[in-house]
């Protein structure tokens, strides 16, 4: 078993974990706070990641790269130099965009949201910026050194402290006001940042593989040349990561106008987007534990590859990155499609948003691919190409925004569209790009076969799904139904060997049919 599938394995397995654990988080914020508690959350996420994005300048990517080269090499002195560089670096920043952050959240509270309460949920959530610059460089650190339990470790800790204290933080706060309890809950999301960070702080100095302070200076000063290999790689990173974050930034902006256009009163517009980004997106999105997994893998996985001059490994990673891709997105696609009324109802307690997880649900395939391709041209020294792709299709999805959803026939839906076509011209200039970099091959059978399991599943689940037998309670006679699809997409993939026996070897609750698949 290669290291890049452990890695990717145990990337899964927490980003599964995580993502059902910021499930549960969404779930009890939203009905603690409700539809404007969650709105007034939602509005100030997105400053929140810019900040972030322009403190972190895409580092730990590039930290991943230069550390997998240098272990690679056996150079543990550069190891270390770029490690204190980077760290200096994020430090530095942090001085800049923490006091920036809060000395423009009244300006930004009042003007460019127009609630003047999202003032306390910016002013919680402030701290965290320092708290993931450092954490982000000791996650690239032990990602380029392909090390991803401490990364994946790191993820559950920070989830679990979340929801641990997410009551404590959220219900004393409610009789002050909605936006008081939305600080609550962001002061939650600190909290946990924190805890993740200790973890990763006291793990690095425990293993004692690299003395830090030791000529810490001494090796800031000659850092100029690691300084500008990082930001060959980090600049362009940053480039993409800014443009989604300016993107989401401005996107609340676009939709509230372009609604107005279109007749939708101020308070149903914020209801209606937040049910769109708040409950519809993270459900669509939630299958991307997996991708994002192999993406995190695979950035030092090609790297190395790269390094050491093997261009059929970097060839077979690639194939093999998109092959999960597809069966993860063609399972997505198929539940929530069929399933999406229930899920919101079991979730939420409304069913409101379940019309556009239908409508995006086919598009999405298209996300599934999105990160590791762009791993890919991370990976190939491609960031400024990756960057130039989300570019436009930021640009494309806002202006197709403000065109769809100022149609009074359309309204919010317009946006649920624009996303898509912005998700899927995004994904096809990345496989464009990685095409025309490197050589590597589609089997088409492969994406046959995995077209006819998504019709087998998606045919027998809505079959099952709208003609339940009269006997059986809904709820149960739905659980069973969503349980049969996933039961039989899993086992087309496996007749058609779609998931292959090494990869399945690791994956819980599976090791029994990989021996079986084994003695054949």
């Amino acid at each position: 078993m290669s290291k890049f599938l452990q890695g990717t394995i145990i990337l899964i397995a927490a980003g599964f974990i995580t993502k059902i654990l910021g499930f549960i988080n969404r779930i009890v914020v939203a009905r603690m706070i409700g539809d404007e508690g969650v709105g007034l959350y939602m509005m100030a996420v997105p400053t929140l990641v810019l900040a972030i994005t322009a403190t972190q300048i895409g580092l730990p990517v590039a930290i991943s790269k230069l550390v997998a080269e240098a272990e690679a090499a056996g150079d543990r002195q550069r190891v270390k130099k770029i490690l204190v560089v980077s760290l200096t670096t994020t430090g530095v920043l942090s001085l800049v965009f923490l006091p920036a952050l809060i000395v423009a959240a009244p300006w930004l509270s009042r003007t460019m949201f127009t609630d003047p309460r999202t003032y306390y949920p910016l002013m919680a959530i402030a701290p965290v910026v320092p708290i993931v610059a450092i954490s982000s460089v000791l996650r690239g650190y032990f990602q380029g050194r392909q090390q991803m339990k401490p990364y994946a470790y790191s993820l559950l800790i920070e989830q679990i402290v979340r929801i641990s204290l997410i009551a404590l933080c959220t219900r004393p706060l409610l009789p002050y006001g909605v936006e008081y309890a939305a600080a609550g809950a962001m002061a939650s999301s600190v909290l946990g940042e924190l805890a993740a960070l200790l973890y990763l702080l006291f793990l690095f100095k425990f293993k004692k593989s690299i003395r830090l302070r030791t000529n810490f200076f001494r090796y800031v000063h000659a850092g100029k040349e690691t300084f500008g290999r990082l930001m060959r790689i980090a600049l362009p990173t940053t480039g993409g990561r800014l443009i989604g974050s300016l993107s989401w930034f401005f996107e609340p902006i676009v939709v509230a106008n372009s609604l107005a256009l279109a007749g939708v009163a101020a308070s149903a517009a914020t209801k209606q987007y937040g049910q769109l980004v708040g409950y519809a997106l993270p459900l669509l999105t939630l299958p991307s534990f997996i991708t994002y997994a192999l993406s995190t893998a695979l950035v030092p996985a090609i790297s190395e590859a790269m390094a050491q001059n093997k261009p059929l490994l970097v060839e077979y990673r690639i194939t093999q990155a998109m092959r999960l891709a597809l069966v993860t997105g063609g399972l997505s696609a198929v539940v929530l499609y069929i399933f999406a009324e229930p899920l919101m109802r079991w979730m939420y307690g409304t069913s409101e948003a379940a019309i556009f997880i239908q409508v995006m649900a086919p598009f999405f395939l298209f996300y599934y691919f999105q990160g590791p391709l762009q791993a890919v041209l991370q990976g190939l020294d491609l960031a400024n190409a990756a960057m130039t792709n989300s570019l436009i299709g930021a640009a494309v999805k806002l202006a197709c925004i403000f065109v769809l959803a100022s149609r009074p026939s359309l309204g919010i839906m317009g946006a649920a569209l624009a996303t898509s076509i912005g998700t899927v011209l995004v994904t096809l200039l990345h496989f464009a790009t990685v095409a025309k970099a490197v050589s590597f091959s589609i089997n088409a059978r492969e994406y046959a076969k995995a077209l006819v399991a998504i019709a087998a599943a998606g045919a027998a689940g809505y079959a099952l799904f709208r003609y339940p037998p009269a006997a059986m309670p809904s709820p149960l006679w739905t659980l069973f139904a969503m349980a049969a699809t996933i039961a039989l997409y899993v086992t087309v993939l496996l007749f058609f060997q779609l998931i292959k026996r090494e990869e399945l070897v690791y994956l819980p609750g599976l090791h029994w049919l990989a021996r079986k698949n084994g003695r054949k």
